[in-house]
């Protein structure tokens, strides 16, 4: 199991951690997600069988929730 880390803009409630928590752990190979949003992070735990192109759907899924996104 790995993790992944990223920085994400935008975030400024409760609803705003839900909505990224949601879209995230929507994704397949996804084992868990927790956002700080006092941090403005996301970190990710993923499984061995994730997809190797999960980083740039994690990336989608929070943008297409209205919020940008940075490695991290």
């Amino acid at each position: 199991m790995g993790e992944v880390n990223l920085s994400v803009g935008g975030m400024k409630c409760g609803h705003c951690v839900k909505a990224v928590e949601q879209a995230v752990g929507a994704l397949p190979g996804v084992t868990g997600c927790l956002v700080d949003l006092e941090a403005a992070r996301v970190t990710v735990a993923v499984s061995d069988a994730a997809p190797a192109d999960l980083r740039d759907r994690f990336k989608a899924a929070i943008e297409e929730e209205g919020y940008t996104v940075a490695d991290g």
